[in-house]
């Protein structure tokens, strides 16, 4: 695992749900899309079980002939609708800067797709030093240690399947669709209620370099 640009580790970051409450936007973005196609999406169920990638909800709406094209018209209303009621779980700017203040870097790895990810992080001032997006589960772990992740904090037991799976210790924080039970039993070495609460694990966990 290398340690990542100029020698220093990093913690790693979910985006929805971890770092940004995102199911405002996301709800309007399904029913812009609903409007667009004619194909119900109940966007607050939806919006209920962020995590996954876009296909997954969108196989539960649409026929598997047209899924790639509602996820094509999806992602072009997503800017318009999305971004701009999104805003920081609590804590997240807090917990950004306690990682800064460690000497650590920031990268987030998130199933959404990056140039919509980097949208949320530039619309909302959330500063980071590396991004990988359309990763999920297993899938996140190449990232992680790519980018010299030493510990990965997310919001759902795929967040903690990918730590597992990078060899690092996973930080859950329940305030996604997932309990922190669930998180714990996926594998989380500390479950939090939120993120209000990362600086001080902070100072108390060793992050190995």
């Amino acid at each position: 695992m290398r340690p990542g640009a100029g020698g220093r580790p990093a913690v790693g970051f979910d985006l929805d749900m971890t770092l940004i409450d995102s199911r405002p936007g996301i709800r309007a973005a399904y029913l812009a899309l609903t409007e667009r196609t004619g194909v119900h999406v109940d966007a607050d169920l939806a919006v209920s079980r962020l995590g996954p990638p876009l296909r997954t909800e969108l196989r539960e709406w649409f026929p598997e002939a047209d899924v790639e094209q509602a996820v094509d018209t999806y992602r072009a209303l997503y800017p318009d609708y999305a971004i701009a009621p999104t805003v920081p779980m609590p804590g997240a700017v807090a917990a950004l800067a306690a990682v800064r203040e460690k000497g650590l870097r920031v990268v987030v790895v998130t199933s959404k797709l990056g140039r919509l990810a980097e949208l949320h992080l530039a619309h909302l001032g959330l500063d980071y030093d590396e991004l990988a997006g359309d990763l999920f589960a297993e899938g996140k772990a190449a990232a992680l240690a790519e980018h010299g992740v030493r510990w990965y904090v997310g919001d759902h037991t795929a967040d903690m399947i990918a730590a597992r799976t990078a060899g690092v210790p996973g930080i859950g924080v329940a305030t996604g669709p997932c309990s922190a039970e669930e998180l714990a039993g996926a594998g989380a070495a500390h479950v939090l209620p939120d993120l209000t609460g990362l600086p001080v694990l902070l100072r108390e966990i060793t992050v190995g370099t």
